[in-house]
């Protein structure tokens, strides 16, 4: 049988490595090849269920792709964001605001940051089963090398931390799994995200902040590993420390949907990006992420029968019969995020937004 013949792509030169001396989160690294076996699975849930209820971040390694396929990857990755006219961009721009849907592109300048500065942050956003949405003519000959990565985000990475995660609360571990079907409704996706140099104005306008610190929408966020130290989190003293980038290694984060299901028991930390190191400064930060979310009937109360949250009890921003869909947050907070019209400044650091009749903060 001849070998299959891919096709060329133009190489996308990383920043190098910062050599600052940083503080960095001191995150449980989870060697995800062991969650193959029931013995693996029993041995990785306490790690996962501690690292998720106190940072709500952890780093996932050995996860079935090689450094160089990950490096094709980044390559793939910058095509439709450097080698697509802004011409063709205009007929694949996302329809956030009119349906919150996230599909096609987010330009540059469109949230706004603080004190009147916007965003310098463009995407490509690529609904998971990737045929199933129109493209541009530069990315189309990487499609099923999309689906292949899209497919292995969702299948070797995700269900294995969900299954983990279940063992966790003692549920039966494909509880959540059951909840994320590659083929239901719902918008599970693929993203291609490029931060741009800002001016020195923007910097000191927003305090250096290039996205403000937030949670995530959906369950279960996996962010690949890329050179430029820009993320940071919200640890539990209430201070904020970068995330070291791991090289090939995958950086999985709980959403609000993943800590209401589980009751409040895992944690959606607070993240933002903040302007990298002065040994980065001048680079352009290209991450490629898979943003999971349940399937869109899914609605997002608490799993009443896990034996752990009888034990400890349940903290619900819902009453029951008031949660909503994973498909109608999703859109409720994709719609408004960005907008500053919709925020009240609460104190010098956060902003509050009454989403579905719920606050949701933003740190500045």
């Amino acid at each position: 049988m001849p070998g299959t013949i891919i096709p060329p792509v133009p190489h996308y030169e990383p920043a190098p490595a910062t050599q600052e001396d940083l503080e960095f989160a001191d995150l449980a690294i989870i060697d995800i090849s062991k969650a193959k076996t029931p013995e693996g699975r029993q041995e990785l849930a306490p790690l996962v269920r501690d690292s998720m209820r106190t940072y709500g971040f952890l780093y996932i390694v050995n996860h079935g792709l090689t450094q160089a396929e990950n490096d094709r990857m980044s390559d793939i990755a910058d095509i439709p964001l450097s080698h697509v006219s802004d011409e063709e961009k205009a007929n694949f721009m996302g329809k956030m605001r009119e349906q919150g849907v996230y599909r096609g592109y987010k330009p540059r300048q469109f949230w706004t940051i603080a004190n009147g500065v916007r965003d310098q942050i463009e995407s490509y956003n690529m609904h998971r089963r990737i045929f199933n949405q129109q493209h541009p003519k530069a990315l189309q000959p990487f499609l099923p090398e999309l689906r292949a990565f899209a497919e292995h985000n969702h299948y070797n990475v995700l269900h294995p931390i969900l299954r983990l995660l279940a063992l966790g609360l003692e549920l039966p571990e494909e509880t959540f799994v059951k909840l994320h079907n590659f083929d239901a409704e719902g918008e599970t996706y693929l993203r291609f995200m490029k931060y741009f140099p800002r001016t020195e104005e923007d910097e000191s306008k927003t305090k250096n902040v290039w996205m403000k610190g937030h949670t995530d929408i959906g369950t279960i966020s996996l962010v690949w590993c890329q050179p430029v130290t820009a993320l940071q989190i919200m640890s539990p003293d209430g201070k904020w420390r970068y995330v070291k980038q791991i090289p090939n290694a995958i950086i999985a984060n709980v959403g609000d949907s993943m800590e209401w299901l589980s009751g409040g028991y895992y944690k959606a930390t607070i993240h933002r990006v903040f302007q990298p190191p002065a040994d980065q400064r001048g680079y352009c930060r290209l991450g490629l992420l898979y943003f999971a979310s349940g399937d869109d009937e899914v609605r997002i109360v608490p799993m009443k029968d896990s034996p752990v949250l009888k034990r400890v009890g349940i903290t619900r921003k819902f009453a029951d019969e008031d949660a909503p869909t994973m498909g109608e947050w999703r859109r409720a907070r994709t719609k408004v995020y960005g907008i500053p019209e919709l925020l009240q400044r609460k104190d010098n650091v956060i902003e509050e937004q009454i989403v579905n009749g719920l606050v949701v903060k933003h740190y500045n």
